[in-house]
C-alpha cells in the first residue's frame, strides 16, 4: 500500500505501523564497503562522523601524520578544525556530526546556520535571530553571546528576538514592544539602552529586569510522600547505565548542560515506555532495564508546543470544548427555535449553517503551482465562515461569528452567567491567554500559546490525581510574566496530586521546583550521569553541578 498509493494521507496512516531500522547491509552508514575501507588513523568516514563535535576536534588535534601526508592534508585539516571550532563557539559541541537536521531543535538549527556565518568574515550584514538561546544552558549561553558580539565587532548589525535576561542585559540597544499581548500590544513601549528599559515604569520587561516585579521562590517546598517512579539501567545514547528516581506528587525539573541526556531520559525512555505500557504505543522506548512503580500512576501526558491543530478549523474554543455549549446557547434562542435550527447549524465544520463557498474556513486557498499556496479571504462570507441566514440569529446582540472574533477576556465577561462556558474561559484567562481570540485559527498560535491551551484543557478535566505530565522546555518563547503564569498552572496540577516533570534551563522555573535531577557533568560523551538530585538548595551547593553554580546566587545559599 505504502509504495503504490499516491495519497499523502494514506502514506502517513501506514507510517504509524512502520518502524525505521538501520539498513542490514551498511548498518546505517549509507556507504559501500569500498568507501568504508579508506581509513585515517584507524577510523573510516562513518566512524568519524558519528563523533560529537568535541570528540572530532580532539581527534584532529591529536592526529599524527607523516611529512608526506602533512603536505597533502595540512590545509584540509586546518579548515576542518576551523569549522568544528565555529560549532563549539555557538554551544553545539555535544552534537554528533551525522545528526539529521530534522532532529535538531529550533535553537540548534539556528545556531548551526550561525556557525556557517562566523567563518564567512562578512561585514555590513544584518543578522536576524529568533530566540537563539532556546535549549541552551546558562553556561553555553555566554559562548553564544560572545559569538554574537564578535559578529557585531566585525561591523555587522545583529537583531535578536529574545526573552533571555542575560541577552537583554548584554544588548547595546533594546526595543520593547507591548505593553500587553495581542490587541493590548503592538506599540513601542521604550527603546534605548537596557538602563532606559529598566527605568521605564510602563515596561513589564523593565520591571522584571529592575527587580520591581519578580517570580518569588516558594516559602516551603513539597516533600516526596507518595514514593518514587524508578527508571533502572538507562543507557540510551550517552546515558551511562544510570538509575533515576522521580518523586511522585511534586514539580520535578530535569536540568543539566546542553547535550547531557535530559531529552533522552524523559522523552526517549520515560515517555515512550509509559506510552507503550498505558496506550500500547508502537514507538520503541530507549534502552533501559525496567521501570518500577508504574502502579502508582494511571496515565502519562506529554504537553509539548506542537500546534493544537493543523487547519484553521481548530481554535481555542473547539480545542477546550467551550464551543459546544456556545452553539447550544445559540440554538436555544427564540429566533433559532422559530427557524428549527439545532446546535449543528452553528458549526463551521458541517453543511447547513456554514458558508459553502469556503466550506466554513473563511479563507480560500489559491494554488500557486511552483510557489507556496496563497490564502485569500472568502468574498462571499467576507471571512465570517457562516451563511447569511445563520448570522441573522443573535444571542445578546451578537451573532456566532462576532462571538468567535471576541478576545477570551471579552468572551469571559460576555458569558459570565453561563457556567459551562465561563469555567473553560476562566482557565484560558488563568494561563495568560486572555488576549487571544476565541476563534483564532490554530496555525496562527505560537508554540507557547498552544502549550498553554493544552494545559488549560488538562485543568478543565476531572482528574484522578495520579497523572504524570511531561513538558520539554515549556518556557520557550515565554516572557517573564508568562513564565509566572505557567508556574501557577503547573503548581495547580501538582496540588491535585499529579506529578509534573519538566526539562528546563530557565532558572526562574528551576528555582521554583520541588525537586531537581541534574544530569551531566558535561554534554555528549562526557555527560549522561546523575550529578546531583534533591531540592534546589541542595543542588545549588553541589560543586560539580553547572546548574548549581548559576542557582547559588539566586537562592543565596
Amino acid at each position: 500500500i505504502y509504495r503504490e498509493t499516491e495519497s499523502e494521507a494514506r502514506r502517513e496512516w501506514v507510517e504509524q505501523f512502520m518502524s525505521v531500522l538501520p539498513c542490514p547491509e551498511c548498518r546505517g552508514t549509507r556507504l559501500k564497503p569500498e568507501a568504508l575501507a579508506v581509513k585515517i588513523a584507524g577510523r573510516n568516514i562513518a566512524e568519524l562522523t558519528s563523533m560529537s563535535v568535541k570528540e572530532a576536534l580532539r581527534f584532529f588535534d591529536e592526529l599524527r601524520l607523516s611529512p608526506k601526508e602533512q603536505a597533502v592534508a595540512r590545509e584540509v585539516i586546518k579548515e576542518i578544525r576551523r569549522r568544528l571550532g565555529f560549532m563549539q563557539q555557538v554551544g553545539l559541541d555535544y552534537l554528533t556530526l551525522d545528526r539529521t537536521t530534522e532532529s535538531l531543535g529550533g535553537g540548534e538549527a539556528q545556531r548551526v546556520r550561525l556557525a556557517t556565518q562566523i567563518g564567512s568574515g562578512l561585514t555590513g550584514v544584518v543578522y536576524i535571530l529568533d530566540e537563539p538561546s532556546i535549549g541552551l544552558h546558562q553556561r553555553d549561553n555566554r559562548k553564544l553571546l560572545s559569538t554574537l558580539k564578535g559578529l557585531r565587532d566585525l561591523g555587522n548589525t545583529v537583531i535578536v528576538v529574545e526573552h533571555d535576561e542575560e541577552t537583554i542585559r548584554e544588548a547595546d540597544w533594546v526595543i520593547d514592544l507591548g505593553p500587553g499581548a495581542g490587541a493590548q500590544g503592538g506599540r513601542v513601549v521604550v527603546q534605548g539602552r537596557p538602563e532606559d528599559l529598566m527605568a521605564c515604569p510602563e515596561s513589564l520587561t523593565g520591571a522584571y529586569l529592575a527587580g520591581r516585579r519578580r517570580i518569588e521562590v516558594p516559602k516551603e517546598r513539597r516533600q516526596p510522600q507518595r514514593g518514587f517512579l524508578r527508571i533502572e539501567g538507562c543507557r540510551e545514547n550517552n546515558l551511562k547505565n544510570i538509575d533515576v528516581e522521580i518523586p511522585l506528587g511534586l514539580l520535578v525539573c530535569v536540568t543539566g548542560v546542553s547535550g547531557s541526556g535530559k531529552s533522552t531520559l524523559v522523552n526517549d525512555i520515560l515517555y515512550r515506555a509509559l506510552a507503550r505500557h498505558f496506550y500500547n504505543s508502537l514507538e520503541k522506548p530507549g534502552a533501559h532495564k525496567r521501570i518500577v512503580g508504574l502502579e502508582k500512576i494511571d496515565k502519562v501526558i506529554n504537553i509539548d508546543q506542537s500546534p493544537i491543530g493543523r487547519t484553521p478549523r481548530s481554535n481555542p474554543a473547539t480545542y477546550t470544548g467551550a464551543f459546544g455549549p456556545i452553539r447550544e446557547l445559540f440554538a436555544r434562542t427564540k429566533e433559532a427555535r422559530r427557524r428549527g435550527y439545532k446546535p449543528g447549524r452553528f458549526s463551521f465544520n458541517v453543511r447547513g449553517g456554514r458558508c459553502e463557498a469556503c466550506a466554513g474556513d473563511g479563507i480560500i486557498r489559491v494554488e500557486m503551482h511552483f510557489l507556496p499556496d496563497d490564502y485569500v479571504t472568502c468574498d462571499v462570507c467576507k471571512g465570517r465562515r457562516y451563511n447569511r441566514e445563520t448570522l441573522e440569529v443573535k444571542y445578546r446582540g451578537r451573532n456566532i461569528s462576532e462571538v468567535l472574533a471576541m478576545s477570551i477576556d471579552e468572551a469571559y465577561d460576555f458569558f459570565l452567567n453561563i457556567p459551562a462556558v465561563e469555567r473553560k474561559l476562566k482557565l484560558l484567562k488563568d494561563v495568560g491567554l486572555g488576549y487571544v481570540q476565541l476563534g483564532q485559527p490554530a496555525p496562527t498560535l505560537s508554540g507557547g500559546e498552544a502549550q498553554r491551551i493544552k494545559l488549560a484543557r488538562e485543568l478543565s478535566k476531572i482528574g484522578t490525581g495520579r497523572t504524570l505530565y511531561l513538558l520539554d522546555e515549556p518556557t520557550t518563547g515565554l516572557h517573564f510574566e508568562d513564565v509566572r503564569l505557567l508556574l501557577g498552572v503547573l503548581n495547580r496540577l501538582v496540588e491535585r496530586g499529579n506529578t509534573v516533570v519538566v526539562i528546563e534551563h530557565n532558572l526562574e522555573v528551576i528555582k521554583c521546583a520541588d525537586w531537581l535531577i541534574d544530569l551531566g557533568p558535561e554534554g555528549g560523551d562526557e555527560g549522561g550521569q546523575i550529578v546531583c538530585t534533591g531540592p534546589p538548595e541542595q543542588v545549588a551547593v553541589c560543586p560539580e553541578s553547572w546548574t548549581g553554580r548559576f542557582l547559588k546566587p539566586i537562592l543565596q545559599v
